[in-house]
């Protein structure tokens, strides 16, 4: 695949991940629609990351402010603060130990406030890809 295959098949990859994290957000599985939000924003940064390195695979971590220093973008600590507890949405639900406490937290109010907070990123991710 070509550079530019690669940062669409990540670009497109993670468009869907954010649909479907609106979509699971609707059927009430709040901590699911932060896990996938998690999963478009780590798509999102991949994207970038290829397209601002010389290497056409991104590394396969899911920490996305690591992914975030990686590509090169510049973030307040507002920002670096957010991705790093999104980055904690990949582990609290995945993982027996952490999954319980955090569905007992992911109510409507706290996914409906956090998925904003993707959605923005995502979409700052996004413009910057262009």
């Amino acid at each position: 695949m070509t550079k530019e295959e690669h940062i669409k098949y990540w670009r497109e990859s993670a468009q869907r991940d954010l649909e479907s994290a609106e979509a699971i957000f609707s059927s009430g599985r709040y901590d699911w629609c932060l896990f996938v939000g998690h999963l478009a924003l780590e798509k999102i940064l991949k994207a970038l990351f290829v397209e601002r390195n010389d290497n056409n695979i991104p590394p396969k971590i899911h920490n996305l402010v690591r992914l975030a220093e990686l590509s090169r973008i510049e973030m307040n600590d507002e920002q670096k603060f957010f991705l790093d507890k999104a980055s904690d949405f990949n582990t609290q639900t995945r993982y027996p130990d952490y999954k319980l406490e955090f569905y007992k937290t992911c109510d409507a109010d706290y996914a409906k406030e956090n998925l904003a907070k993707i959605k923005e990123l995502y979409k700052w991710f996004d413009f910057l890809t262009k």
